[in-house]
């Protein structure tokens, strides 16, 4: 092979998921047909569940350094105030929701993948693939081809990877076409607030549109608006193609955008400092398959849908922590036949959710349908997100209130360990790069002894691929362990996860509990994940 994986798309997406290839010591190259990236802000919320997963990537810090707050959103209609949206999240939810242009992820994302080793090859595209059963052999547009172990299609709505497996793109498109501007006003709204501003008429129909964005800088937001008759984009010539993305007609001005302003702005204001404009077109379509064999998609070559609520970007960066760690464990021999199968069963449910719910939402509003603000706040945070029907789950009990196999494993503080003179937090144990088993213990001789078999054998199942952690009451540790010790001070660990007495849990790579048991059955998991080790 001439490199483990191809990437193709150097998007946020494909750039996840080179940079979880390359934690994983699975080398890979990453194409973008574009000569340099675009320097606009298509993308710009940034989920509190995308956050957790920056924290583990080693990128968190870059990102708050870039991003600005999302406080809430203010809403008009015919310039009258009628609703006022203040964010809050409960105390166990670590990260905000945050505003970050698309080119400044990108930059952070190139700049952590490079301190791993690879650039991204810009200028070439992958043009056609052939895969057998042990290969596939990649065609790039500077002539040259590539043999690989497995691609992975992160190449957008227009994907040359999606077309060359001949997966289905069903759905349609909203017949509304809207134009994005990227400006400064001088208005008095407070900062981090995102406006919603419409007209309708008198009977309840929206005939005009305005939304903005807070993006860092001062005043300054990405603004969305109906398409002006003289920048309508012209389909006429290619209506068989997926009518999702920019438009290459006509560029709106700062004189359409002001025209916007001056018609629903709540309040007089000037536009300026134009950096970037265009017109978007959005459709909602989802792939058939995620996969087929060695070749995958993720983020938008699987999935599009309208922008609302900030979900496909985030969805897409989920896509590729499913997908890394499974592939690398194939890629390093160590897998099961079917692992890789389970990136389809797992991420397809989600991705047609999250279409149904954009869709919806752009109809009706953000939240609609949900039983409280506090679930429509968790599911737009994308902390909801679940594998509930994942064949690699074990151990679950659907009937019980706690956290179960499948579901976002939730972080825990205020926890203790010999050598660190501060509390800390179940997530600073998590590395994401392997699996984690949490061993819970009364502390006695007797319990830590028993934990040091299972972990023994554990380790040996999981190809040496796994953090074993005891999790004992504070003050209870009297004994020599080979299995590192942590104080749940408080039992704020064994309170998250409703565990008592002896009991075991494992964390996947990407965050998600994959089993919940007596340790003498972990086992059971580790041989749906890792083939069997002969040694």
């Amino acid at each position: 092979m001439d490199t483990d994986v191809l990437v193709a798309g150097a998007g946020p997406i494909g750039l996840t998921t080179a940079i979880e290839l390359r934690r994983r010591g699975i080398s890979c190259r990453i194409v973008d047909p574009l000569d340099e990236p675009r320097q606009y802000a298509k993308a710009v919320g940034i989920q509190p569940r995308t956050l957790e997963l920056f924290e583990n990537m080693g990128v968190l810090r870059h990102a708050l350094d870039a991003s600005t707050l999302m406080r809430g959103q203010i809403m008009y209609t015919n310039g009258v105030e009628v609703a006022r949206v203040d964010l809050t999240l409960p105390e166990d939810v670590p990260y905000w929701f945050l505003c970050l242009p698309q080119y400044s992820t990108e930059r952070i994302l190139t700049e952590r993948l490079a301190e791993l080793g690879t650039t991204v090859e810009r200028g070439v595209g992958l043009t056609a693939f052939e895969q057998s059963d042990g290969a596939v052999t990649c065609a790039l547009s500077d002539g040259s081809t590539v043999n690989v172990q497995y691609l992975v299609g992160s190449d957008g709505a227009h994907s040359v990877v999606r077309k060359g497996l001949g997966l289905s793109f069903e759905g349609g498109a909203f017949a509304e076409s809207y134009m994005l501007g990227d400006v400064e006003v001088d208005w008095s709204i407070p900062s981090g607030y995102s406006v919603r501003a419409d007209h309708t008429t008198d009977d309840g129909t929206t005939d005009d549109l305005l939304v903005c964005i807070p993006l860092p800088g001062h005043k300054r937001y990405r603004m969305s608006m109906l398409v002006p008759d003289d920048l309508m984009p012209d389909e006429s010539s290619n209506k068989a193609s997926v009518q999702h993305g920019f438009s290459t007609g006509k560029t709106p001005e700062l004189h359409h955008i002001q025209a916007v302003l001056d018609r629903l702005s709540p309040e007089p204001t000037t536009a300026s400092m134009l950096r970037w404009s265009s017109v978007f077109r959005i459709s909602h379509r989802i792939v058939d398959a995620y996969g087929r064999g060695r070749v995958f998609v993720a983020g938008d070559a699987a999935h599009i849908h309208p922008p609302t609520g900030a979900q496909g970007m985030n969805t897409g960066i989920q896509d590729a922590h499913n997908l890394a760690w499974k592939v690398a464990l194939a890629v390093k021999g160590v897998a099961t036949t079917d692992l890789l199968e389970t990136y389809d069963a797992e991420r397809r449910p989600v991705g047609e959710e999250v279409v149904g719910m954009t869709v919806r939402n752009a109809r009706e509003g953000i939240g609609s349908g949900e039983s409280s603000i506090d679930t429509a706040m968790r599911r737009q945070a994308q902390l909801l997100i679940d594998y509930s029907e994942s064949p690699l789950n074990t151990g679950r009990d659907s009937s019980s209130p706690h956290v179960q196999p499948g579901e976002r494993a939730p972080d825990a503080r205020g926890m203790r360990r010999d050598g660190v003179q501060y509390p800390i937090r179940l997530f600073d144990l998590l590395s994401g790069v392997d699996h984690t088993l949490l061993l819970t213990s009364d502390g006695s001789t007797e319990s830590i002894n028993s934990l040091e078999k299972v972990a023994d054998a554990a380790i040996r199942s999981a190809h040496g691929m796994l953090d074993v952690y005891a999790i004992v009451p504070p003050g209870t540790v009297t004994v020599d362990s080979l299995v590192p010790i942590i104080e749940d001070n408080d039992s704020q660990l064994c309170a998250a996860y409703g565990v008592e007495g002896t009991a075991a849990l494992v964390i996947r790579p990407d965050g998600y509990l994959g089993f919940r048991g007596h340790p003498e059955n972990v086992s059971d998991y580790f041989a749906k994940v890792f083939a069997v080790n002969q040694e």
